[in-house]
């Protein structure tokens, strides 16, 4: 069985991490499969939605805490040979490119986390556009509990979702907060109980690879640039990208709907 599980229905890409035994931690396998399946997926027309999940009731405990203290996790290569300092910052880089396709891949990406999610794990959930997490979900940074500072982009997303003083809070204290504690802060986009969880989120996941997603690609451009870009700028990218949606099928199928009074159905062209 595989360490990251892929299905394809109604334009979700399900990429589901599957080590439940080890509440889905990271290894290598993992890692190396969804450095194949999510550039795939950001060019892959048919997909309308990628949805990262995990197994067994949990999200993802991030990185092998047990490789860490054998060292294996970051000292030594596949080889069991000995890496550099230099090695190793890059293949934690590579690696960390996950989040950033998830961040800016055209299309919408949904974190469905079922249960904990730390570290790593947390990092990756929030490079998504959106987050549904069970309310009672066990949530943290948890990187100052085994003296690391915290990698796959957590220390960029965290603030621009709970504001800077808060993300510090969490780094630092590694304080563990439930789905519902997570969603009061704004860290997570919905929330549902255990009874309707499931149905809810993969409800909410439909809906949202029904979105225009040609539009979707050229809005999260507009909101990506807007983080670091001049007002200016982003009055240029919203032109240049409204000119374009105009051009889409979708925008003159719903423009129509529209003024029929009718439901428009998005087809992502």
């Amino acid at each position: 069985m595989s360490d990251l599980e892929e299905s394809f229905e109604d334009g979700i890409l399900t990429l589901t991490m599957n080590r439940p035994k080890a509440r889905n931690a990271m290894s290598g396998e993992m890692m190396s499969a969804m450095q194949a399946a999510i550039p795939k997926a950001a060019v892959d027309p048919a997909v309308r939605c990628v949805v990262l999940t995990g197994a067994g009731g949990a999200f993802c405990a991030g990185g092998d805490v047990k490789g860490f203290a054998s060292g294996a996790g970051s000292n030594e290569n596949s080889s069991g040979e000995t890496s550099s300092l230099e090695a190793r910052v890059q293949g934690l880089r590579q690696g960390m490119e996950l989040s950033r396709l998830l961040h800016v891949m055209p299309k919408p990406t949904l974190a469905i986390i079922p249960g904990p999610a730390a570290g790593a794990g947390l990092s990756l959930a929030l490079a998504c556009d959106m987050r549904f997490c069970l309310d009672t979900a066990k949530i943290t940074t948890a990187f100052s509990k085994i003296g690391a500072s915290g990698d796959y982009g957590g220390s960029y997303f965290l603030p621009q979702l709970v504001g800077a003083a808060k993300a510090r809070e969490l780094y630092f204290g590694a304080d563990v907060v439930t789905g519902q504690e997570a969603y009061d802060m704004g860290m997570m986009t919905k929330i549902a109980g255990a009874d309707t969880f499931e149905e809810e989120s993969r409800a909410y996941a439909k809906y949202l690879a029904g979105l225009p997603t040609v539009a979707i690609g050229y809005m999260k451009k507009n909101l990506n640039a807007a983080q670091n870009a001049t007002l200016s700028d982003v009055f240029d990218l919203e032109a240049a990208h409204m000119m374009r949606t105009f051009m889409t099928e979708d925008h003159k199928r719903a423009a129509v709907a529209f003024v029929n009074k009718e439901q428009p159905e998005f087809k992502g062209r």
